[in-house]
């Protein structure tokens, strides 16, 4: 903590009302307080504060050597464990837990509308067309692989045993086997179980580790019949490499939410397939009130927590880009 108790706090969250910024303020009681719109953040501002809570854009921070803690309002770190952006000396965390219903909850009605042919009738709508799509698919009994089992991975591996899948997860770091999940296994062992999967839903981080994850050969293992929903980071999927999948058959349908380039540029071919539904990065936003609530909870809690010298939820490791 060093040797001031009075600590200049810089607050850029996103969709606050009156009564949060109350919590956020007794959160600091005793410090000075200066609330800001994340966009509105000037070199300034930063140079002026030992705290952040919020996502201010990444290259206005250039390594702040004053900033001690940095709390996100993103589950993801990626932008911001990156070199050049922050002093490896600052703790830096996230809101890792915010976002799991949301986002887990977007990814299963993803799953079931390409199950059930949603977007094809969809589509037929708008063409005025009364066309039966033919056969569908179901979660009871269906090979569930979810490929990154941190909270928003479990929030949809729960809900998709609960409607009868047979849940497989794959996560980095070994750990005890939750319930809703048959088994169990580390990344490194991912190509053992893809070819298994009826659904490949991923929430894989964005790091250096996980780009371009999915390559050619691992489209060609999955099963022709396989939908795959991807949820994490858009780099985990070359956008090339995903539209050969779904032209060649590789596999019969995707649901993305991420892609490498966002926004999705107008020229893309991947809006004209058939066979994709296409989100713009909407899972994890703060459309679902109960996000925003949750994200004030961990900001107001951690807050507090750095400020007593207490243990802190959600810290991150700079050289993974993962929780520690």
């Amino acid at each position: 903590m060093g040797g001031r108790t009075i600590k200049h706090i810089l607050i850029a969250l996103p969709e606050l009302n009156e009564g949060h910024r109350e919590r956020l303020r007794a959160a600091g009681a005793g410090n000075d307080i200066r609330f800001v719109e994340a966009n509105e953040v000037a070199p300034a501002d930063i140079e002026w504060a030992e705290v952040i809570v919020g996502n201010v854009p990444a290259p206005l921070l250039h390594e702040p050597g004053k900033l001690e803690f940095y709390q996100l309002c993103s589950s993801g770190a990626d932008a911001y464990v990156a070199e050049g952006i922050l002093d490896r000396r600052t703790i830096l965390a996230t809101c890792t837990g915010a976002y799991s219903q949301t986002v887990a909850e977007h990814a299963l009605a993803s799953t079931l509308m390409l199950q059930k042919n949603l977007h094809l009738y969809r589509d037929a709508q708008r063409r005025h067309e009364w066309t039966d799509m033919g056969r569908v698919g179901t979660m009871e009994g269906a090979v569930v692989l979810v490929v990154g089992l941190g909270e928003i991975g479990c929030y949809y591996a729960r809900m998709a045993k609960a409607l009868g899948a047979y849940v497989i997860g794959v996560k980095r770091r070994a750990s005890e086997k939750p319930d809703y999940v048959d088994e169990l296994y580390l990344t490194a062992q991912l190509d053992e179980v893809l070819g298994r999967a009826d659904v490949v839903m991923s929430v894989l981080p964005g790091s250096a580790a996980t780009e371009h994850f999915y390559t050619a050969e691992r489209f060609r293992a999955m099963k022709r019949s396989c939908i795959f929903v991807n949820c994490g980071r858009g780099n985990a999927v070359a956008m090339d490499v995903l539209e050969q999948a779904l032209r060649g058959g590789e596999i019969a349908c995707a649901a993305v939410d991420v892609f490498e380039i966002e926004p999705l540029p107008a020229s893309s071919p991947l809006w004209d397939l058939d066979n994709l539904l296409v989100t713009p990065h909407a899972s994890g936003f703060y459309h679902l009130p109960a996000t925003v609530e949750r994200m004030v909870d961990i900001c107001v809690k951690n807050l507090a927590a750095y400020l007593a010298g207490g243990e802190l939820m959600n810290v991150v490791d700079f050289n993974t880009g993962y929780k520690k």
